[in-house]
């Protein structure tokens, strides 16, 4: 009998060895299941899989806890899609799941309806048993909860306890190198769009930097609306806008006073932060868009002094900004800031070496060219008054006059050679303006003038320049062929194509023009995918903005 009972113990501890031994193989291959990907949403998903099959749980699940301490990110498995679309909205971090973010130590229970804390579950949510929460930390601080529900060997153990905060403390070492490495990431994402703004604004000489530091923003900070804003009178002007919603905002003001912009603008320190916490300390003003949250602001400096702002801003129930996308936006609006200065500063070297060309030009012409040109004035006018011949001496006569025109032609061309200078960037609306000034001046034709939509928000200069083009071919057309003596304009620019239209009053029908005179106004249309229509009494020419 003594013999009996030693073999069975001893049977009994081989068993408990070698099954000791599988849960060790089991939380080895868990660990490497956990350390084999270092992109952080599929290393969580990885986590959460290899907790539920390391200690057969049934459900299993990760929540992120965010700066406030609330669950930002619920990532779970066990539930089919069906399963999950019937329960609905995901947990919020309360009761039981609340009570593991707020006391971060290991929770096991027999059975989860029996503990107080317990908040139950909503009506399609599939029963649930014994609960198993372990907290998982990252250099100290808690950045998240394992949760696992149902195991299928009736109740989670003290063994399975410990092999849950073993596998935590080995996804949370895999956390944070995936953090660093995704920050790694990141950065050389932001230098090389620094490196990108800078070589184009210096290269091409690029009139939209404000546009090209946006639209690498969006990108990059993975925001919902991007905003670059400069002072205008007392307050913010928001010059441009990337992202949901962007067209309305653009023109939009921002005060100073009470607003994060207007902070950072004042101070120049970066700000990451939350609309909605800093409305309800009454921090800021309303902003002008509710249905946004997280957002990080940034200054843009140049001569030692901030010239503007850039904000980035994720909406409502997206993750929160962290201090590193504040260092990395902040170093990415410095290295755009020195690339705008330093492309401001070549314009100023161009404009400087044409003025420098101009004043030469006019030098030559005015030592060479006229000086000669006086001196064979002077000689045939000694030639002239020699002359026997009449004919001979009205020959010469015409000649001079000749000269003085050539004469004064240069003078004309040496002042206005201030034409070929780069010029401030005039508005679509003030350039279809000095057109039809023009045409009347040209033309003598009576011009009446509408707009309608943004035509100022239009960023492409090749596309202003068609539209110019158009207006001004369409009057010409207009002029000669109608006998017109006003002509209505109708400019307009909607979400999706760029049109003018052109009414005239004139007794001559349009649609009998000749073709050739057409072609340069119907061609400005077909080249951009767009389309020139001739009628009896209006000229018509649009194209797609996209």
């Amino acid at each position: 009998m003594e013999l009996d009972q030693l073999l069975g113990q001893l049977v009994e501890r081989a068993q408990e060895v070698m099954g000791t031994q599988g849960r060790l193989r089991g939380l080895l291959h868990a660990s490497q299941m956990v350390t084999s990907d270092l992109a952080l949403p599929t290393l969580l998903r990885r986590i959460v899989e290899a907790a539920r099959e390391l200690l057969g749980a049934r459900y299993a699940a990760l929540g992120v806890i965010g700066p406030d301490g609330q669950l930002v990110e619920f990532i779970h498995v066990g539930m089919d899609a069906e399963t999950v679309a019937r329960v609905g909205r995901l947990p919020e971090g309360k009761g039981l799941l609340g009570a593991v973010v707020e006391d971060p130590r290991p929770i096991r229970l027999a059975n989860i309806g029996d503990d107080p804390r317990s908040s139950g579950f909503p009506d399609e949510h599939p029963p649930m048993g014994s609960f198993l929460g372990v907290p998982i930390r990252v250099r100290g601080v808690v950045f998240g909860n394992l949760y696992l529900t149902e195991c299928r060997h009736g109740e989670f153990t003290a063994e399975d306890e410990q092999l849950a905060l073993a596998l935590a403390a080995t996804a949370g070492q895999a956390i944070d190198n995936a953090r660093l490495y995704e920050t790694a990431r990141k950065q050389q994402e932001w230098l090389a769009a620094s490196t990108a703004i800078m070589r184009e604004l210096l290269s091409t000489g690029s009139g939209r930097p404000l546009e090209l530091i946006a639209t690498h923003t969006h990108d990059l900070a993975d925001a919902d609306l991007v905003t670059v804003l400069r002072p205008a009178g007392d307050g913010l002007r928001i010059e441009v806008a990337v992202g949901s919603g962007a067209a309305e905002l653009e023109g939009a003001f921002v005060d100073v006073e009470g607003t994060m912009s207007g902070q950072v603008f004042a101070s120049g320190a970066p700000v990451v932060g939350s609309w909605i916490d800093r409305q309800s300390r009454q921090e800021v003003s309303a902003p002008l868009r509710t249905d946004l949250d997280a957002v990080l602001v940034v200054p843009l400096t140049g001569a030692g002094q901030v010239t503007g702002v850039l904000t980035a801003a994720r909406k409502i129930g997206r993750r929160g900004f962290t201090a590193d996308d504040l260092e990395m936006a902040a170093g990415f609006a410095g290295q755009a800031s020195v690339a705008i200065e330093l492309a401001d500063a070549r314009a100023e070297q161009q404009r400087s070496e044409l003025y420098d060309e101009r004043d030469r030009i006019a030098a030559e012409l005015h030592s060479q060219v006229v000086q000669r040109l006086y001196a064979i004035g002077l000689s045939l006018q000694t030639t002239a008054g020699a002359a026997r011949s009449e004919v001979v001496a009205r020959r010469v006569r015409t000649a001079i006059t000749d000269l003085d025109a050539v004469i004064t032609q240069i003078r004309e061309t040496v002042f206005q050679l201030d034409d070929v200078l780069p010029r401030a960037t005039a508005t679509v609306h003030d350039r279809v303006l000095e057109v039809l000034s023009e045409a009347g001046e040209e033309f003598g034709l009576a011009a009446s003038t509408e707009f309608s939509g943004k035509l100022d928000a239009i960023a492409s200069v090749e596309l202003a320049d068609a539209l110019v083009t158009a207006l001004r071919e369409g009057l010409r057309v207009i002029a000669r062929h109608t006998g017109a003596g006003a002509v209505q304009v109708a400019v307009r620019s909607g979400a999706e194509r760029l049109s003018v239209v052109l009414a005239h009053d004139g007794g001559n029908p349009l649609d009998g023009t000749p073709e050739a005179d057409l072609v340069t106004f119907t061609e400005l249309g077909g080249s951009r995918g767009g389309l020139s229509e001739v009628h009896e009494r209006e000229l018509t020419w649009w194209v797609p903005l996209s």
